[in-house]
């Protein structure tokens, strides 16, 4: 049986100044009250809220958050205000703008065998590739679903400036807005998801592991209740917030000389896709392999790595040899190169502008 409505309970010591707060400060209107003679109990509405006041009621104040499009305009632009019986209320956006932490970059390296996974949203288990996270800039996760099967997923976005998806190893079948039919991500393939595509997780292999690159690191997923996917139209060129939907397939793509010695790469399209915000390539070692290997850096915030397969050395300046599972990240300006590679080597590599 579905319930009509639903009300909060806020306990007041003293019931006349708590409603007058609410109703002449905050626009509730009165919608019940009783008893006539010495009222105990209002009950109120707006906002989309249903607030029971009731004096000598036990528990705490609570926190009421109120979203609106323009705070500013509301309650003397006051951002937080507290009523007489304790209750804090917040006063904030309906769709507050997407805020990039200031950048604090470092360089890291994060071996495999040193991290803890964790069991994330929808089941699935996530490592964390970048501890510290630039200082909130950026996340980058190594996510694993065990089991084969359906995913417990269900139409969502979210609100960041870059994400992207790199499948490692076995499948899975994802579906996104206007971009046609559900399809398999295999390993190898990867996607751009541009800021607030609705999509879902359909179904995995077992063993399925992804690597998924974020920013900001902390971001909101949201459900849509409303959206069916896969939609009726096709709109492949669509554009999110600069932003256009990439789906790149390993067996179809091309591998060329690469901008580092002694590789080659094969491009994702991603930077051409976000008007150069962040580019993603995948490397392998040439079959004869250049020998310049010079120290350099790079002038975009942060460079990214990821040991897919295989092993590499990384001077930065030190030397450190990184296996399979192991990750890097390389600030801005900072000198390094990758002189050892092992035959069977794949990096996966995103540099962000």
């Amino acid at each position: 049986m579905t319930p009509r409505a639903a009300e909060v309970v806020l306990p007041c010591s003293e019931l006349r100044e708590t409603l007058a707060f609410f109703t002449e400060r905050l626009g509730f209107r009165v919608d019940s009250i009783a008893p006539a003679d010495d009222p105990s109990v209002a009950v109120l509405s707006a906002h989309g809220l249903r607030l029971r006041l009731v004096r000598g009621a036990a528990g705490g104040p609570g926190v009421l958050r109120l979203l609106f499009e323009d705070p500013a305009a509301f309650a003397d632009g006051a951002l937080e205000l507290v009523a007489p019986n304790g209750t804090r209320i917040e006063i904030a956006p309906a769709d507050p703008p997407l805020v990039m932490p200031s950048a604090r970059p470092s360089f890291v390296v994060t071996r495999a065998k040193d991290g803890t996974w964790i069991e994330g949203r929808a089941g699935m288990r996530y490592l964390d590739l970048v501890p510290g996270r630039q200082g909130g800039r950026l996340v980058a996760s190594r996510i694993q679903i065990a089991d084969a099967g359906p995913v417990p997923d269900y139409v969502h976005f979210h609100r960041v400036r870059f994400q992207m998806i790199y499948c490692v190893t076995g499948w899975v079948r994802v579906v996104y807005e206007e971009q046609g039919p559900p399809f398999v991500l295999q390993a190898g393939d990867c996607v751009l998801q541009p800021p607030e595509i609705r999509h879902r997780v359909l179904e995995s292999s077992a063993g399925l592991e992804v690597i998924e690159i974020g920013a900001p690191a902390h971001h909101e997923t949201f459900a849509d209740h409303e959206l069916a996917l896969p939609t009726p139209t096709l709109r492949a060129e669509r554009v999110f917030s600069g932003q256009r939907f990439v789906r790149h397939q390993a067996a179809r793509a091309e591998w060329r000389p690469s901008h580092r010695a002694g590789f080659s790469s094969r491009d994702t399209g991603i930077a051409d896709a976000t008007s150069g915000l962040a580019s993603v390539r995948v490397l392998r070692r040439d079959e004869a392999p250049r020998t310049a290997h010079e120290l350099s850096a790079h002038d975009g915030e942060l460079l990214f790595g990821f040991v897919l397969r295989g092993g590499v050395t990384l001077r930065c300046p030190e030397r450190a040899v990184l296996g399979e599972g192991d990750s890097f990240v390389i600030p801005r300006g900072m000198n390094h190169a990758l002189p050892e590679a092992t035959k069977d080597v794949e990096l996966l590599e995103v540099a962000i502008a």
